[in-house]
């Protein structure tokens, strides 16, 4: 049975995971390892330390589905919808940009719901705070190293954390190879051959160098998220779940998140998620997340006054936001070596946002039907 490695417990992760376990021409046992203490990835949901019930969306607040993708993403929507995983998006959003043909939906149970039941339909070994540090070429299979506890090998590794993540790791994957490496790059059609040095022959690393140069041109916007949490009965008196600012500074958009998802409750307090601008995020970038939070609250006061203090708060910078340029002539995924598999998916080889992270898994998944 081939040992499958998903590195990143986020959408695309998860889904791979799904559609493999679903999808494969033959058994696989299947492992996904993620830095984080929990999956959601940029579907993130945080949770109140004083009430578990009381949750907050710290990344994408809602999904957009384009009258394309209703078509080519159909049977995904409609599992997750009879499912009760989503909800069509009621409440109102002030501000919201809407396109004929264009539905939203919400997830009742947060957004990291979703890949919760992706996770719990792949069966696999899901293991949080497993951050890869290296990945080596050992006796045809990767090895892969993480910060804690020993190495493991596997016979296809599938990456989809951000792209910046993928250049820092070390071993082979960066270094000189210890076996022979076709390019796998678009634009070589001749294997790679080996270069001469003092003391024999070495191989390019496993990222050939034009692949690095598609790596590289990935960008990608900055963010903070603020979540705050209050007691049961407080009351946060505004007309809307949800509204786009336009004219501040820091603050690009505010959500009632128990009222984005038309939960009302005399047990459960309201929650509110701020999202900065991408401005506000660059600049404090490097800055301590307590100081950005000071400034996103004072900010937070200003557009609505008499704000209640709340009883929790949970500030997330997100480095790696939203993909603002991403891999040239990627095709849904980048296969960085054929044999043993190593391959790239994500947002980074798409688009940001729920239907381009199915179709980077789509396409992962195509490409691995070859080598189970």
């Amino acid at each position: 049975m081939a040992r499958v490695l998903i590195v990143g417990a986020g959408l695309t992760g998860s889904l791979c995971a799904a559609l493999l376990r679903k999808e494969a021409p033959r058994p696989v046992h299947l492992a996904v390892w993620d830095e984080a203490g929990d999956s959601g990835g940029r579907m993130s949901t945080a949770r109140s330390p004083y009430n578990p019930q009381s949750t907050v969306d710290l990344g994408a607040q809602y999904i957009t589905c384009t009258s394309h993708y209703a078509k080519h993403h159909q049977s995904f929507y409609d599992d997750l919808l009879a499912l009760g995983i989503l909800k069509p998006l009621t409440a109102p959003i002030e501000g919201m940009v809407m396109k004929e043909g264009d539905c939203n939906f919400m997830a009742p149970q947060g957004i990291s719901s979703i890949i919760k039941h992706y996770l719990k339909e792949s069966g696999a070994d899901v293991c949080f705070r497993h951050c890869v540090t290296q990945i080596n070429l050992r006796n045809d299979k990767w090895e892969v190293s993480k910060e804690t506890g020993p190495p493991e090998q596997f016979d296809i590794v599938v990456l989809t954390m951000p792209v910046p993540q993928i250049l820092q790791l070390q071993g082979d994957i960066a270094n000189s190879c210890k076996q022979g490496n076709a390019s796998c790059c678009p634009t070589l059609s001749s294997p790679v051959q080996p270069l001469a040095t003092q003391s024999g022959f070495r191989y390019p690393s496993v990222i050939s160098e034009c692949q690095r140069r598609q790596l590289e041109s990935v960008s990608y916007s900055s963010r903070y998220a603020l979540g705050l949490f209050y007691e049961a009965g407080t009351k946060i008196d505004v007309p809307w779940a949800g509204q786009y600012i336009t004219s501040n500074p820091c603050i690009r958009f505010i959500s009632i998140d128990n009222k984005k998802r038309n939960i009302e409750s005399s047990e459960i307090g309201p929650s509110l998620v701020v999202h900065t601008t991408v401005p506000f995020g660059v600049t404090h970038l490097d800055h301590h997340t307590e100081d950005a939070e000071e400034l996103i609250f004072q900010q937070l006061e200003a557009i609505l006054p008499g704000l209640p203090r709340p009883v929790a708060t949970r500030c997330q910078k997100w480095r790696y936001s939203q993909v603002t340029e991403a891999a040239a002539h990627s095709h849904g995924q980048l296969t960085l070596h054929p044999k043993p598999f190593l391959v790239c998916g994500g947002d980074a080889f798409t688009e940001s946002n729920f239907d381009g992270c199915i179709t980077s898994a789509r396409c992962v998944l195509e490409a691995l039907k070859n080598h189970i």
